[in-house]
């Protein structure tokens, strides 16, 4: 599109950001299973995760619950939440970044969802820090309207 915004060129490029997540997520209790964790992404390369983060999880959450948790946790990036924010979904997913970023209960919005959290740039860093290999950034884009 001459002199304008092309949509279809963005829509590529965020979806060539996103080759690198998992084809398919597995379960914390499939991953603890395996000898050497790992998910294959879009593209082929093989993510291996680190069994001390995935230990750490499966610490926090109870055992009942270890094949419910899908990992990566994503962080949802798109600039519709504006700059440095990202958004987590998934009552487990929630619940397990509130704990280790010492979060109160909520911040999903006004509606106060348990299975929606947005967090800011220093928590983001904080929880990538905290669990570099089970949290994976997945970018968005919204067409406008």
């Amino acid at each position: 599109m001459k002199g304008g915004f092309d949509e279809q060129l963005l829509s590529r490029t965020v979806k060539a950001l996103n080759v690198h997540l998992p084809a398919e997520r597995k379960t914390l209790a499939a991953l603890l299973s395996e000898e050497k964790p790992a998910i294959q992404g879009r593209n082929g390369t093989l993510h291996r995760l680190m069994r001390a983060e995935l230990e750490e999880l499966a610490q926090r959450i109870p055992r009942e619950l270890h094949g419910q948790l899908k990992l990566p946790i994503y962080l949802e990036l798109t600039s519709d939440y504006g700059r440095g924010i990202a958004r987590v979904q998934g009552k487990l997913e929630c619940a397990i970044v509130r704990a280790i970023l010492g979060k109160e209960h909520g911040g999903g919005g006004e509606d106060g969802r348990d299975d929606l959290l947005f967090i800011y740039r220093d928590d983001v860093r904080r929880l990538r820090r905290t669990l570099p290999t089970t949290t994976d950034y997945a970018f968005f884009y919204s067409a406008p309207l």
